[in-house]
């Protein structure tokens, strides 16, 4: 019997070969490790690799390093996502070491324990309760504490109830009000609320997805207002019935809160969220729930394709055209077509939902390698949108917006209402450009433009992250013409606020997003209120 066995390892580096390594002290590696992460040397430091070869019988060569400890009872990565991963690997020309870490959460991936899954609730403490009377009435402080008086909750439960309470919670924490415990996570489900009745294309699609065994891409187009979320909710709910696991992929953070809290609604069990507005703990543990088969149903963007679904039964693809699907950085993958591989592997249907289908998608429908389901009228009593084009090349703009424009929006608040406008660009300007010898800004680090910031107080690169002042004149000629060019979304909010002083005017972009509940912060502060949103795709 062999007395040391070695293990192929691939590590997070831009490197194609796996490394060989003795296997720790006393243990024998054998293919059940296949998939567990382990701590190695390399060079002069310590990292987190994979396993993804074990061989018991090897003779190990006394040059090999040995591994330093296993990190994993049972494998991290395997079956279904780990054949997926390799084959991505394959796919995108992409070291296998590199796809691993990328599939990994942060947390798992610098070599931490995979978290517990308990569920969190919070609760007043003694001083809470003696505490309470003295909140200011009506604030968002008293509101969730009067909630907690009556009984401990789980934040799926506040999530649900109570807007924007997180940063009530950390606020009565730091002053020892409230406390926040780990719960077992409760094998009752709430009760599945009633949703709308369907209209006959709705129940056809809803009929053709519970029909579908099997792999089976279909194609939900659908024209807006058409009623396509019902159809999800429809599907995700046999799903459930049959014991099994759904994932829904949206493309933007913007659309998961109100998505979660519908389906929540809907469907009376637990649904996690996966994106990158959570901490690296939160999105760990939501892996590891899934992992573990604890959780049914998650929402998430392009990340959550890498969800293990060990009970897999349904997978979604929200708005399939989005461009936020594909991964402009790193590994460069498209999170639909990925999904579509998974799907296939699992065996399980995936629903590709848009009012305005990719080419892709649509020639495979024509060409019929998936199903088309078409909803072609919409649901209940929607409208559509009455939609005027301006003509703006003859008209004076300010910002970008016409008189025309901004006497529309001077109309809507004053009668109550609210608007919204979109500017696909953050930032005050796209470009910083001198007008004496056609200079602009370039990021020293990657060579991509530099797009103002702060009215033109500030520089950042959005692509590798790099920030600085505004020169105070052209590094090239010295010329002092240096004027912003382009609009941006911040130009656009500096604008409505001098034009309505009396309106709340609120940014949503990326920038002011970053804080895991600001946007439900920012929905919050407006409520129901005459206001002007002015954001990026994130809406």
């Amino acid at each position: 019997m062999p007395t040391e066995s070695v293990f192929q390892i691939v590590l997070p580096l831009p490197l194609p070969q796996a490394f060989d390594y003795l296997a720790p002290t006393g243990h024998l590696a054998s293919p059940a490790d296949i998939g567990k992460r382990v701590r190695v040397p390399f060079g002069s430091r310590e990292m987190t690799g994979v396993v993804v070869g074990a061989d018991p019988a090897a003779a190990g060569s006394p040059e090999l390093r040995q591994a330093l400890a296993l990190l994993d009872a049972a494998p991290a990565l395997h079956g279904e996502l780990l054949e997926s991963l390799r084959w991505l690997s394959r796919y995108t020309h992409a070291p296998l070491g590199e796809v691993l870490g990328t599939a990994l959460p942060a947390l798992l991936r610098q070599g931490e324990p995979v978290p517990d899954t308990h569920s969190w609730a919070w609760r007043l403490t003694a001083e809470g309760i003696a505490q309470l009377p003295r909140l200011r009435p009506g604030t968002r402080p008293r509101l969730l504490a009067e909630r907690l008086l009556a009984s401990a909750s789980d934040e799926d439960h506040l999530d649900l109830h109570l807007e924007g309470w997180r940063t009530a919670a950390r606020a009565l924490a730091k002053r020892g009000l409230v406390e926040r415990v780990a719960t077992p996570a409760s094998p009752l489900a709430p009760e599945p609320g009633p949703g709308p009745r369907l209209n006959p294309e709705q129940q056809l699609a809803v009929e053709a997805i519970l029909a579908t065994e099997g792999f089976a891409p279909l194609l939900l187009d659908g024209v807006t207002g058409s009623g396509k979320t019902e159809v999800y909710l429809h599907a995700i709910a046999d799903c459930l019935q049959r014991g099994r696991q759904a994932l829904v992929l949206v493309p933007e953070i913007g659309l998961t809160p109100q998505t979660l809290a519908r389906f929540r609604q809907r469907l009376g069990v637990p649904v996690l969220a996966l994106h990158s507005g959570l901490s690296d703990r939160e999105r760990a543990r939501g892996w590891a729930a899934f992992a573990r088969n604890e959780a049914r149903v998650a929402v998430g963007t392009r990340s959550a394709v890498f969800t293990p679904l060990p009970r897999a039964g349904l997978i979604i693809i929200d708005e399939e055209h989005d461009a936020s699907y594909k991964q402009q950085d790193g590994i460069r993958y498209h999170a639909r077509d990925f999904a579509l591989v998974r799907a296939k592997a699992l065996g399980v249907p995936v629903v590709l939902g848009s009012a305005t289908p990719s080419l892709e998608s649509l020639n495979n429908a024509l060409g019929g390698r998936y199903r088309h389901l078409r909803l072609g009228q919409r649901a209940g009593d929607a409208r559509p949108p009455s939609v005027r084009v301006h003509d703006l090349r003859k008209r004076v703009l300010s910002a970008g917006l016409s008189t025309d424009t901004l006497a529309a929006i001077a109309a809507t608040v004053d009668g109550g209402g609210q608007v919204l406008v979109f500017k696909n660009r953050r930032g005050y300007a796209p470009v910083l450009l001198c007008h004496d010898c056609g200079w602009s800004a370039q990021c020293r680090r990657c060579d991509s433009p530099m797009t103002v910031h702060g009215a033109g107080r500030r520089l950042q690169c959005h692509h590798c992250g790099a920030r600085q002042g505004v020169p105070p004149a052209c590094p090239d000629c010295g010329g002092l013409a240096l004027q912003p060019q382009g609009i941006g979304t911040e130009r656009i909010e500096e604008l409505l606020a001098e034009k309505f002083p009396d309106v709340p005017v609120l940014r949503i972009d990326r920038s002011t997003t970053q804080r895991r509940d600001a946007l439900a912060g920012h929905l919050l502060k407006l409520g129901d209120r005459p206001g002007i949103l002015v954001g990026t795709q994130i809406l």
